[in-house]
């Protein structure tokens, strides 16, 4: 396996390439290709939409560390964050297209990619704890064929799962009558969940949310709850309703013509970190999580509510039907619909026992 590098052609070059007609295409190009034995360092750029304070972004960083670590400094990663070479709109557009060599993002916010992951992010009233969820779905990533998936043209570097969204408002919100009307935003795929219970969806993607809050085009919001401190959403918002909604599924990618450029022994040390990061991002943000609730209460006095048994079923009776029709629509697709759903089920109660 090769790896290619460019290099000014140098009379010490020519020499050298004189030595081996394999060289010469290099020279009348003006490329060197230099395998993979000899090459001394690689560098990968690894793009993330979010600010460098967020628990993904935190989990880049970390991965970025161990890869140079236990590659003995071999492989370098330059991260870029905040969507400084990539945003939430373009991210794996931009790693097929060479942008980048590694993108980060959410599937959600690309509806029509990932349909099978979408459905499966999207049911609701799941209580899951991030270190569950990523664990899982970074197994169902490595269990389902990568064209179920629509992955066929990316390696997935790791895979994980923030907690449940829950709603985050303005207003406090107990029942079904508090949330009628309110402008919530909440990712484009999952607007139904809104408007199931009376509410009226925003789409909109993580990094327009605080602007919209700010200046008060909506009324709240639904995501998950490290962003009242990583994002100081407390400042606009002074509840958050303990409901589980949607959740969000997020994958590290590359492109998979770049993923077989590199060393198979960096391609192991890669492998290596995929499940180890999924535990790592995933436990980072429970106990990130924990630590924003009480930032944001005690900072900001927001309240977390709890809905009544009987408020709960009628959350669930609205909602239900949301899921069912998930699993109809994308096993029509011809997509293994029902056996992604019993697996990651099956994955959930697993690794949920003690």
């Amino acid at each position: 396996m090769t790896t290619k590098k460019t290099a000014t052609v140098t009379l010490s070059t020519i020499s050298r390439c004189l030595a081996g007609a394999a060289c010469l295409g290099g020279l009348l190009t003006g490329t060197l290709f230099v395998s993979s034995a000899t090459a001394s360092e690689i560098t990968l750029n690894y793009a993330f939409f979010a600010p460098a304070q967020t628990f993904p972004a935190v989990q880049m960083e970390h991965w970025a560390k161990e890869l140079r670590r236990r590659t003995d400094g071999r492989v370098t990663v330059n991260t870029f964050p905040g969507g400084t070479l990539l945003t939430a709109g373009n991210m794996y557009d931009g790693v097929q297209n060479g942008v980048a060599d590694i993108g980060l993002s959410v599937t959600s916010y690309e509806p029509n990619r990932f349909p099978l992951l979408n459905m499966a992010s999207g049911f609701t009233g799941i209580e899951v704890d991030s270190r569950t969820g990523s664990q899982v779905v970074y197994d169902l990533v490595k269990e389902f064929p990568a064209e179920d998936l629509g992955l066929e043209d990316f390696k997935v570097v790791t895979a994980f799962a923030i907690q449940p969204a829950y709603l985050h408002s303005r207003s406090p919100v107990r029942s079904l009558e508090d949330i009628r009307g309110m402008e919530l935003r909440v990712p484009g795929d999952n607007t139904d969940v809104v408007e199931a219970l009376g509410g009226v969806p925003v789409g909109l993607n993580q990094a327009e949310t605080g602007e919209a809050l700010q200046s008060g085009v909506i009324d709240g919001y639904v995501s998950s709850r490290e962003g009242l401190m990583d994002f100081q959403y407390a400042r606009s918002v002074k509840y958050v309703t303990d409901y589980p909604m949607t959740n969000a599924f997020l994958l590290a990618l590359m492109k998979r013509q770049r993923w077989e450029s590199l060393p198979e022994d960096v391609q192991q040390v890669i492998d290596e970190l995929g499940a180890e990061m999924a535990y790592f991002a995933g436990d980072y943000l429970d106990n990130h999580i924990e630590t924003s609730l009480a930032w944001a209460a005690e900072n900001h006095g927001v309240e977390t509510l709890t809905l009544s048994e009987e408020e709960a079923a009628r959350w669930a009776e609205k909602l239900e039907p949301i899921n069912e029709e998930r699993l109809a629509k994308v096993s029509e697709m011809g997509l293994p619909a029902y056996e992604f759903y019993s697996r990651m089920m099956e994955l959930i109660e697993s690794y949920q026992q003690p």
